[in-house]
């Protein structure tokens, strides 16, 4: 499954944001869980993160992204990248 990338610059002042984030965390163990491979977090300046996923197409990545609490309630704005890896560890044949 293709790989992607939500870059994300937050919106809303922290407290406002902060609100947000159990949301957010569990719709991200729900990815997880459904097998996107979801990874989430934050840069150590404040201000933005990533998400980074799998999805089966750029419009299911967006469909995902759309149902982000953090993007529902307005907090973060974003770019979305389907992420073109080219490197990665080898499967271990043993």
């Amino acid at each position: 499954m293709p790989w992607f990338a939500k870059i994300e610059r937050g919106l809303v002042p922290k407290a406002t944001f902060d609100r947000h984030v159990p949301a957010h965390l569990d719709y991200v163990r729900e990815l997880i869980a459904a097998g996107h491979q979801a990874r989430s977090g934050y840069w150590q300046r404040r201000g933005g993160g990533m998400m980074i996923f799998q999805a089966e197409s750029y419009e299911a990545a967006q469909a995902i992204v759309d149902r982000d609490p953090l993007v529902l309630h307005g907090c973060v704005e974003y770019d979305l990248y389907h992420w073109c890896i080219v490197a990665e560890p080898e499967a271990d044949h043993t």
